[in-house]
Parts: C-alpha cells; structure tokens; sequence
C-alpha cells in the first residue's frame, strides 16, 4: 500500500495508535466503538449491548467520541438511555464542551481526529444480572430551530467505555 498523502498517513498512524492504546486497558469491563462513515444519523440511535454477572462492583462510564475538523458545534447534546434486564429505563440528557471559545478543538490527538472522553456517570453499579442496552443519540439543533439537526457532521466514531 502506498500512501501519497502525509495528512492521510497521520491519521492512519494516529488511528492505529489509539487502537492499541485502549485495546491494552485492562481495566475496561466494556469498551466497544462503533464507526460513522456518514455522519452521525439522529434517526438511528446508537445501541451497546453487555452483560453484567456482578451486581456490586461500581464503574465509571464514559461516552468516547472521536471528531473531525468537520464538527461544526462547540457543544455536544446527547440523550443516554440504559435499559436494564428488568425494570424501568433511565435516561439522561447531556451536554458537552466540545471546543474552545475560539473555535479550537477539545480533546487528545496530534491530527485533525480528536478524542474525547466524556463522563457519563460515576460509580454505576448494575443492579439486576443479565444483559444492559445502552442507546446513544445526538440532541443537536441550531439556533432557534425546533428540528435538530438530521446528520451531525464531523463525528466518526462513538464509543461507550465501562471501566
């Protein structure tokens, strides 16, 4: 494979280092990623599945999400529900900095592809055995519209992290 391009190089070799960097975190109870190659579609919420067996450890969960030069915001809205093996779901609603005042992207990365790691909830136990859904979508609307926005540009990829 040939690369002509440095720019497409660099986000090759920083794609792959952040690979390793969270495939090796041993203290993960779940990390998974899901790609957007179009945009992030608010009409398709993204949905994690896991089991949990322990019903008195706490985690930490985190939203994971990786931008391009393309995220038009400053700010990141998203509604979080978790559905449990029983019982009644929860749902959050929250909102993000995703940029600084002048524009300049939060997060980590030497590229135009920043991560971000963004704290769901802190010392989550899973109360009821079984399998957990985790639906994610986006909440974002411009300036006084009702509508949101039908694709968000400028997100590639989405991740939940359980640690």
């Amino acid at each position: 494979m040939v690369i002509n391009n440095k720019r497409t190089f660099f986000k090759i070799v920083a794609l792959s280092a952040m690979a390793v960097l969270t495939a090796c975190n041993s203290t993960d109870f779940f990390n998974e990623y899901q790609s957007l190659p179009d945009g992030w579609k608010k009409s398709e919420p993204l949905v994690f599945d896991f089991e949990s067996l322990d019903t008195i450890t706490k985690h930490n969960a985190y939203l994971n999400i990786r931008t391009t030069n393309e995220y038009p915001y400053s700010n990141l809205f998203v509604i979080i529900k978790m559905f449990p093996p029983e019982g009644t779901p929860t749902v959050d609603t929250l909102q993000y900095q995703m940029a600084n005042p002048d524009g300049k992207m939060l997060g980590t990365g030497f590229t135009d592809i920043k991560e971000h790691k963004l704290f769901w909830r802190e010392n989550i136990t899973f109360k009821k055995q079984g399998i957990y859904k985790i639906e994610v979508e986006h909440a974002i609307r411009k300036l006084n519209e009702l509508k949101g926005d039908e694709v968000l540009k400028g997100v590639s990829e989405i991740g939940l992290q359980v640690q």
